[in-house]
C-alpha cells in the first residue's frame, strides 16, 4: 500500500534529480526538437516532447512493475537490505551530481554508448512527427542507462509489490518531465544555466539527504518503513 508521503517523496526525488536529468535528457530532447525541423510549430514541437516524455514515464512505471514483482513481499524478504542498498546509490548518485566521479557515472557512460546502437531506428527523427511515433520513441528513451533511475527504481522496489513500484516510478517520472521537456525547448544556453554549480550542489546535496534518511530508516522500521504495508 502506498501512502501520499511516499508518492510525494518520489515526486520531489525527480524534481531534484531533474539537474541530472537535463545533463542527460535534455541534450536527448533538444536535439529531436531541433530535428523536427521549421515545418513543426512551436504548439506540435512540445506537445511532441511532451508525448515522448510521458511514454518515458510509462518505461518508467514498467521497470518498477519488474523490479517489485521481482522481490519477496512478506516480512521475511531482503527489504531492509534492499533499502540500505537503495540509499548507499542515492548518496552515489548525489556524489556524481556534484561532480564527483563515482560508479555510477562510469556505469552510465558505458550504458550510454551501448544504447546509442540500440536505440537508433527507435529514437529515429522520421519516426517521431506522429504521435504514435513520439510515444514509442518516449518508450525506447526510458531505458536510456540512468545512475538516477536506478537508484529510485531500487528504492521503489523496496516497497515490496510491483503496483507499488510502479506508481512511485511513475510519480518519480512525473517530477522529471517539466524540467526535461522546458529544457528540450529551450536554447543550449538557458540550459547550461539550469545546470549552474550552485543548483546542481543544492540538488546533490538533496539525493544525498534523502539516500541518508532511506538507509536510516531502514533497520528499525522508521519513517520508510511505516508507510510500507503487506
Amino acid at each position: 500500500m502506498i501512502h501520499t508521503p511516499d508518492l510525494l517523496a518520489a515526486l520531489l526525488l525527480g524534481i531534484v534529480g531533474s539537474t541530472h536529468c537535463i545533463g542527460m535528457c535534455g541534450g536527448i530532447s533538444g536535439a529531436l526538437a531541433f530535428a523536427l525541423g521549421p515545418r513543426t510549430s512551436t504548439r506540435q514541437r512540445q506537445m511532441l516532447l511532451v508525448l515522448m516524455s510521458l511514454g518515458r514515464v510509462c518505461s518508467y512505471a514498467a521497470a518498477g512493475v519488474v523490479a517489485g514483482a521481482l522481490l519477496p513481499s512478506g516480512p521475511a524478504g531482503p527489504l531492509p537490505a534492499l533499502r540500505v542498498a537503495a540509499g548507499v546509490l542515492l548518496v552515489l548518485m548525489g556524489l556524481a551530481i556534484a561532480g564527483w566521479p563515482t560508479v555510477i557515472g562510469m556505469l552510465e557512460r558505458s550504458g550510454a554508448r551501448i544504447w546509442k546502437r540500440v536505440s537508433g531506428g527507435w529514437l529515429g527523427v522520421e519516426r517521431i512527427a506522429t504521435t504514435r511515433g513520439a510515444l514509442v520513441a518516449g518508450l525506447a528513451w526510458g531505458w536510456l542507462p540512468c545512475g538516477l533511475v536506478y537508484s529510485s527504481l531500487a528504492w521503489a522496489a523496496s516497497h515490496g509489490n510491483a503496483a507499488s513500484a510502479a506508481l512511485l516510478m511513475a510519480a518519480f517520472g512525473l517530477g522529471t518531465l517539466p524540467a526535461v521537456v522546458i529544457s528540450g525547448a529551450m536554447a543550449s544556453r538557458l540550459r547550461a544555466a539550469l545546470q549552474r554549480k550552485g543548483w546542481r550542489l543544492l540538488a546533490a546535496l538533496l539525493v544525498i539527504g534523502f539516500g541518508v534518511w532511506t538507509m536510516a530508516a531502514a533497520p528499525g522500521g522508521g519513517p520508510v518503513h511505516s508507510h510500507h504495508g503487506h
